[in-house]
C-alpha cells in the first residue's frame, strides 16, 4: 500500500528553484532516510509532503487522498515533527498532549486511551505531569514524537530528531523511531549517515533542489557502496551556506 506519492513536485521562489520535479513513492512499513547538505530542498520538500507549503507544480497524495483538493482529510494521515519541536514550555505532559490530540480531532472519548498509548510508546509514562519546560532535551524530542503520532497516523515525518541530543538519547530515540516504522511509514531527515544506515530501508538524497538517488540500503551493499561515499559523490560540490 503506498502511503505517500509525489509526482513532480517542485517549488520556485521568483527565478530560483528550490525544489525541482521529485518524485517519490513511500510504502506503508518503510522508513526512508532524507539526505542532503544545507541547501539540498529536504525542508522544502517536507513542507510540502505535510502541506505547509503549497508547490508551484506538481501533486502529492497521501493513502490516496489529494493533499491541494482534500488538504483536511489527507492530513489526518499525517503526523509531522519539525526540526523545533511545536511545544508549549508552560503545560505539563499531559495538557499539552491532550491539546495535540484535539487538534489532530481524536475523538473525545478515546484521547485518555490515545495519550496512554503514545506515553508507553515514547517513554513518558511516569512524566505526565511534569512540566515541559523542566525536561531534558532528549525527552522534549520524546514529547515532540508523541504529539507527531497521538492521532495514530499512517505516515510520519520526522526533521532532525535527534539533533541536540547526547548519544544516549540519541540511542533511545532511533529505537523509537524504528519501532515507530513497523507499523507506519515514516521519513527521517538527517545529516548524521550512521542513523540513516541503522533505522532505514532505503535512501534519498537530494542536492541542489534535485533527487540525485533513491535507493534501498540493501541495493547499496549489493553494489557494495558505502552510504558515506555515494553522499561524498553525489553532493561533493555544494556550495550552499543555508536550507530554505
Amino acid at each position: 500500500m503506498l502511503t505517500i506519492s509525489a509526482r513532480n513536485l517542485s517549488r520556485d521562489y521568483g527565478s530560483y528553484s528550490a525544489v525541482k520535479e521529485i518524485n517519490l513513492e513511500l510504502k506503508h512499513g518503510e522508513v526512508l532516510g532524507f539526505l542532503g547538505p544545507n541547501g539540498a530542498g529536504k525542508t522544502t520538500t517536507m513542507r510540502m509532503l505535510t502541506g505547509n507549503l503549497a508547490p508551484s507544480s506538481g501533486s502529492v497524495e497521501i493513502c490516496g487522498i489529494d493533499l491541494l483538493d482534500k488538504p483536511s482529510d489527507a492530513k489526518t494521515h499525517i503526523g509531522y515533527l519539525p526540526e523545533i519541536p511545536p511545544l508549549y514550555q508552560e503545560l505539563t505532559v499531559n495538557e499539552y498532549l491532550r491539546l495535540a490530540a484535539k487538534l489532530h480531532r481524536v475523538n473525545s472519548a478515546k484521547i485518555c486511551s490515545a495519550l496512554d498509548e503514545v506515553k508507553l510508546q515514547c517513554g513518558l509514562k511516569n512524566i505526565g505531569n511534569s512540566l515541559i519546560s523542566s525536561l531534558s532535551k532528549g525527552y522534549q524530542q520524546r514529547v515532540g514524537i508523541a504529539q507527531a503520532i497521538i492521532h495514530d497516523p499512517d505516515v510520519i515525518i520526522l526533521d532532525e530528531p535527534t539533533v541536540g541530543l547526547d548519544p544516549n538519547q540519541m540511542r533511545e530515540v532511533l529505537s523509537l523511531i524504528r519501532n515507530l516504522g513497523t507499523k507506519r511509514s515514516v521519513i527521517l531527515s538527517t545529516h548524521i549517515l550512521s542513523e540513516v544506515a541503522s533505522v532505514c530501508d532505503r535512501v534519498l538524497i537530494m542536492h541542489q533542489g534535485q533527487m540525485v538517488l533513491n535507493d534501498s540500503l540493501s541495493g547499496l551493499k549489493e553494489k557494495e557502496i558505502s552510504l558515506d561515499e555515494i553522499f561524498s559523490q553525489l553532493t561533493r560540490d555544494n556550495e550552499s551556506s543555508e536550507e530554505i
